[in-house]
């Protein structure tokens, strides 16, 4: 198991029925299901093929009627409402098509590659209270995390949106460490060839948010 997974099984909680959405190799199932965490876990991928290496590893499970491997998009194919529903590995716009197409799960766990400010305001947006959002390393890699509840409602800051709630709170290294290389490497575009005035001034504004952020974290910590 990787760190990585290893971080993201560490905020799964205890569900009747859960859902690893794009399961990959399964490891995040098989942490559910050798615990006793779910009475039923669904493990679902696209690919038939992609999908086989978690029924390898899950088989026992699968034969036991406790893992239920399913090839779709998503959670269209799962058949019943999932109490904890885990998408990770894939990037924020996909994460939100697959949530659109059904109402929130009970619970979530959340990991996208890429675009979170996307995922963040689409769980808002649709009502989802979202009790931790932060960045988490593995081999000086980043990736962001949400965990929360459909329901319950929350509201967020424009940066809060932006760079993540407990980020901006907890300015946990991860975090930090993230936000010096974007800095890193605005700095190394700004420097760069000529480019329109309107470019500059957007990554000039971006540049100095950022720098406001980590001067506000360096502050703090």
């Amino acid at each position: 198991m990787t760190e990585r997974i290893a971080h993201i099984c560490a905020e799964l909680s205890p569900a009747p029925v859960f859902a690893d959405v794009g399961c990959d190799h399964g490891m995040c199932a098989l942490h559910m299901l050798s615990r006793g965490l779910c009475g039923r876990a669904y493990i679902s991928d696209v690919s038939a093929a992609s999908l086989s290496k978690a029924e390898a590893l899950l088989m026992p499970y699968i034969a036991a009627g406790k893992c239920v491997p399913v090839v779709a998009d998503g959670l269209d194919g799962i058949p019943e409402p999932c109490d904890l529903v885990l998408i990770a590995g894939m990037g924020g716009e996909e994460i939100v098509k697959i949530l659109r197409r059904r109402p929130l799960p009970v619970r979530f766990v959340l990991q996208p590659m890429k675009n979170t400010e996307k995922v963040r305001a689409h769980l808002l947006e649709r009502g989802a209270r979202i009790e931790r959002d932060y960045t988490f390393s593995e081999k000086k890699r980043c990736y962001d995390l949400l965990r929360g509840s459909g329901s319950g409602g929350d509201s967020y800051a424009p940066l809060e949106l932006r760079y993540g709630r407990d980020n901006l709170r907890e300015a946990p290294a991860a975090f930090r460490a993230k936000l010096a290389e974007e800095i890193g490497k605005l700095r190394v575009r700004l420097a760069g060839g000529a480019m329109k005035r309107e470019s500059r001034e957007a990554l000039l504004a971006a540049l100095y948010e950022r720098e406001m952020i980590a001067d506000a974290i360096e502050g703090t910590v």
